[in-house]
């Protein structure tokens, strides 16, 4: 399996900070966020990775180079000033994965869940979910044994930004910026999203203080 992670965006929340650096290479303990991510999935098996780049590219390409030193091979996918959102950003790399379902990974995330232990479970898509932050009481979707839906029986929980797709969940879409929401209740629809709950360290880094409180969880790794 391949893998892409998602580190096209500003990261306004986080500015000033990110007005120079950009969010998937902030440092949490040892590692920056990223870093985090390549070596998880190298620890995984998974040595193919693929970056969507925007802002403040060359700092990221810069910095992680061709991902030798993280035991992975990282390609590329550089987008327009303004990013693709994350259904256009995935879809401008699909020819990467060669019509075989693929990792995707948010760059902005610092979890200690192990990228070896999620498995497709033969659908359009499969979602690791966690429970409902402060910032996100609401939750996304609905998890009941092993399905996703937007309504009905379950636990809602949140999506955690990791998850494995089928190039068919993209069927139909068109290069150009498109959100990723509109295919996924498409999907849920069609009973195509299977999901699971994952109860370890995860953390959204949006602002100051879920930064300060990734860097404690680090801490204790």
């Amino acid at each position: 399996m391949k893998a892409m992670i998602l580190a096209a965006g500003r990261g306004e929340r986080l500015r000033p900070l990110t007005n120079t650096i950009p969010k998937p290479l902030i440092k949490i303990g040892e590692h920056c966020l990223i870093e985090w991510h390549l070596l998880n999935l190298a620890q995984a098996g998974i040595n193919d990775v693929v970056i969507n780049v925007s802002w403040l590219a060359e700092q990221i390409q810069d910095t992680l180079g061709d991902g030798r030193v993280y035991g992975v091979n990282i390609t590329y996918s550089i987008e327009p000033e303004q990013a693709l959102e994350t259904g256009g950003g995935i879809f401008q790399a699909m020819t990467f994965f060669q019509g075989e379902a693929f990792l995707v990974v948010n760059g902005d995330i610092w979890t200690d869940y192990s990228f070896s232990r999620i498995k497709s479970l033969g659908k359009q898509a499969h979602l690791v979910m966690v429970a409902n932050p402060p910032h996100h009481p609401e939750g996304d979707f609905i998890l009941n044994k092993s399905i996703l839906s937007d309504a009905g029986d379950g636990k809602r929980a949140t999506y955690s930004g990791i998850g494995i797709y089928h190039p068919d969940f993209f069927s139909g879409c068109h290069a150009g910026r498109f959100p990723l929401a509109p295919l996924m209740l498409s999907a849920m629809q069609q009973h195509q999203v299977t999901g699971e709950y994952y109860q370890g360290c995860w953390v959204d880094v949006g602002t100051q203080d879920r930064l300060q409180l990734a860097r404690d969880m680090a801490a204790e790794v």
